[in-house]
């Protein structure tokens, strides 16, 4: 079975809300402030976004770890 692009997002959207949600709990037991650490998680999601946007274009520019597919050999 191969993998729609839309799976692929909705994966990454929830990985993150579960990584922002992860992020705002434990800001909440260091600073015992509600208010703080949702402050936190919110300035966290847009951060990590930018950072894994600026990772993934890294990572594309090396071929580290890939290997050339035959045109036929590669299915969608």
């Amino acid at each position: 079975m191969a993998e729609k692009h839309y799976r692929s997002v909705i994966k990454a959207i929830s990985w993150r809300t579960v990584g922002t949600i992860d992020t705002i709990i434990v800001s909440y037991f260091i600073t015992g402030n509600l208010v703080m650490a949702v402050s936190i998680g919110s300035i966290e999601v847009i951060t990590k976004m930018f950072l894994y946007y600026l990772h993934e274009r890294a990572w594309d520019r090396t071929n580290f770890g890939r290997i050339k597919v035959a045109e036929n050999d590669y299915q969608i």
